[in-house]
């Protein structure tokens, strides 16, 4: 990382990362990109939320999902916030639809559990693997769904985790959010890059809200033992 890069903040340069992505242009035919960063909209949550959040230089637990989804960081560009939760929990007024998204009513039940959402995000940084989201058929697709996407998109998320762990990464652990294909893969490319010591899985939250919503705090439960660094 240059020496200007360490003059800037955490947020100031998780607004300029996200603003100058360049994702691979040639994807598998029928699958493409959410480019939500070419709206105005979501520039400026992006801009509003992390420069309340994320004012300072400090170091924070990276958290990584899969890739955004259209109802989410697809569309707010925060991690795991869908407009309701980015106005009502976080103070940062969208225009967008008010809609929900399942894997942000989950982040966001365990958020109040842990604390404010302040003291939240003074800690943790939430970013995925694959920081642009992808469709097929109009439908959130993950970059792993089939051989030849994650090919294709694989450099793109080497130079995309390198960039952000100089944003103030602890590099003891990160949490990778899905225990499966995206826990194997992420572990197999941090093998390779030696970026953290341990990579620490939970389950994604969508999973929990589809198939264990009855017992949601079990699973918050979870997430705040390996959080708060009880396990």
């Amino acid at each position: 990382m240059n020496i200007s890069a360490n003059l800037k903040t955490f947020g100031e340069q998780v607004i300029d990362f996200h603003l100058n992505l360049n994702p691979p242009a040639h994807l598998p035919v029928g699958i493409s990109w959410i480019n939500n960063m070419d709206q105005t909209e979501t520039q400026q949550c992006l801009h509003n939320f992390y420069t309340t959040y994320f004012a300072d230089r400090q170091h924070r637990l990276f958290l990584f999902g899969i890739n955004p989804g259209r109802y989410g960081a697809g569309l707010t560009g925060v991690g795991f916030t869908d407009p309701i939760y980015l106005e009502d929990r976080c103070g940062i007024p969208n225009a967008f639809p008010r809609r929900h998204e399942l894997s942000s009513q989950f982040i966001y039940t365990m958020i109040e559990a842990y604390g404010t959402v302040d003291t939240f995000y003074r800690h943790h940084y939430i970013t995925a693997l694959s920081p642009v989201g992808l469709l097929k058929n109009d439908k959130n697709y993950n970059y792993y769904d089939d051989p030849e996407t994650k090919q294709v998109v694989e450099p793109f998320v080497i130079d995309c985790v390198n960039a952000q762990i100089n944003f103030g990464a602890f590099r003891n652990r990160a949490i990778c959010i899905g225990m499966g294909t995206n826990y194997r893969y992420f572990s197999e490319l941090n093998q390779r890059m030696g970026w953290f010591d341990e990579i620490v899985p939970l389950p994604h939250p969508r999973w929990v809200m589809q198939y264990k919503r009855k017992e949601i705090n079990r699973y918050v439960d979870e997430y705040l033992e390996v959080l708060l660094n009880k396990v």
